[in-house]
């Protein structure tokens, strides 16, 4: 279940400020489950991008980004962009075996 999921935009923004807030103050681990990569990278300390089914640790990628995370910067997109690249290739492979990717 993806918990921000249904929200709009500024409601999004929001809680992922709370929930980064949160995290600071608890420190404690915390597992968020989003298919949005840019969430992902923004909220987590690592991404675990997962294989088509069966769902498998296809790879984890370590973001070590400073918080705050500028989204636009050179170091956030090259994450977005090597993470994006590792989940089309799942989506390949599943519409190659022709499946579907959702």
């Amino acid at each position: 279940m993806e918990p921000f999921a249904a929200l709009d935009a500024q409601t999004r923004t929001l809680m992922q400020a709370e929930l980064l807030a949160v995290w600071s103050r608890a420190q404690r681990t915390v597992v968020f489950v989003t298919h949005n990569i840019e969430e992902a990278i923004y909220l987590g300390d690592r991404v675990v991008v997962l294989t088509a089914r069966p769902g498998r640790i296809k790879e984890d990628v370590a973001v070590g980004l400073p918080r705050p995370r500028d989204v636009t910067s050179q170091e956030f997109n090259l994450l977005r962009r090597r993470i994006t690249a590792l989940v089309e290739e799942e989506a390949q492979k599943t519409f190659a075996a022709g499946g579907t990717a959702g």
